[in-house]
């Protein structure tokens, strides 16, 4: 194979967010944080800015015990502080609130996952075959009920696109600041999910028009989401199967963000292979994607049991590469991003 540049970007200004982190790290205090937001006891103390027991409990209207149990587990957890008999937001949380959005997600993600990590984490050691017709979460990601436009499909693919669009709200931000997106006219965004890359995509380059290709129903989820946004008239949804369809040709940069974990080897070549085919002369490929899991030294945060339920397809940046290169590709570049894990880019040109 031949040579390609490596880079490593430590944390950048957009990932600010990151600072969610600590607040989804532990099981009990990340469910306690949970219902409190559920509850809105976090908005309220957003609001009053601080508040007694006997306020809260007139407020929520819930046993006493109860809800000292909760702020027992939001005081552990740093989410509040109390002065004076007074409960107030912590100087940490008041930092991540701007991020509820976030946060709920990641934690919304995590509790998903807990049920598979309890039940069934022998299964994902031994068969994953069988923990993955057993898993709640791939349940959850069942892109089958994304093809017929019908109202249960169209609730079932709304509450896995929730999550995956917060997420892609604050990810992409690194990647577009990695990577000099002006420089391409039309980029296809494969497994575009809601629109939401090439929203951000969009946003940051006035120029750029974007096509997202992706199941029915989550074309149709995805054009709610940005039809009241000034770059819509930029972004087209085009409905389809990139394992069984040809891509829409005419793009001269066509991306792959958090797509291709999701499937085993072979899948993932064809959808490479696809883009391969559409892309013309001297057109790029861009994956953004996690790296191979690892767990440090700290062990396993609470927020990271999804992507552990992931890790047996989480590929490293040279894998890619030695299959593009087969494909007629060169000019590759990696650049590493440090985000909630290590993040890459991996881009490479049609020769």
């Amino acid at each position: 194979m031949e040579s390609f540049n490596h880079s490593h970007a430590t944390r950048a200004e957009s990932s600010d967010f990151l600072a969610v982190e600590p607040f989804v790290a532990d099981m009990a205090s990340a469910r306690a944080l949970s219902t409190a937001l559920e509850m809105g006891v976090i908005d309220l103390l957003a609001r009053s800015g601080q508040i007694t027991l006997s306020q809260l409990c007139q407020e929520i209207s819930f046993e006493p015990n109860c809800v000292k149990l909760l702020l027992g587990l939001l005081l552990a957890g740093d989410v509040i502080r109390c002065s004076d008999g007074e409960y107030l937001l912590t100087e940490n949380f008041v930092k991540v609130y701007p991020y509820r959005d976030l946060l709920v997600a990641k934690l919304d993600f995590a509790h998903i996952a807990a049920h598979d990590f309890i039940d069934l984490f022998s299964y994902m050691i031994s068969d994953v075959r069988t923990f993955r017709k057993r898993s709640g979460m791939f349940r959850l990601f069942n892109y089958s009920n994304s093809v017929q436009e019908t109202a249960e499909n169209f609730d079932q693919t709304m509450r896995w696109m929730r999550i995956t669009t917060v997420l892609t709200r604050y990810e992409a931000r690194a990647c577009i600041m990695n990577h000099n997106l002006s420089v391409y006219r039309s980029l296809l965004d494969v497994g575009g999910n809601s629109g939401e890359f090439s929203l951000q995509a969009c946003r940051h380059n006035p120029t750029l028009r974007a096509t997202v290709f992706d199941l029915p129903v989550v074309c149709e989820v995805g054009q709610q989401h940005v039809s009241h946004e000034p770059e819509a008239e930029r972004i087209t949804f085009v409905k389809g199967n990139a394992l069984t369809e040809a891509l829409p040709v005419g793009h001269d940069l066509i991306t792959f963000k958090s797509v291709l974990h999701d499937w085993p080897d072979k899948e993932a070549m064809i959808f490479l292979s696809q883009a391969a085919t559409a892309l013309p002369q001297g057109g790029t490929i861009l994956i953004y994607e996690r790296g191979p899991f690892e767990i440090g030294p700290g062990g396993l945060p609470y927020s990271q049991i999804p992507l552990m339920l992931f890790s047996h397809t989480f590929r490293s940046p040279e894998w890619y590469c030695t299959y593009l290169e087969s494909r007629g590709f060169g000019s590759f570049s990696v650049t590493w991003i440090t985000l909630d894990m290590p993040f890459f880019i991996v881009t490479a040109v049609k020769e």
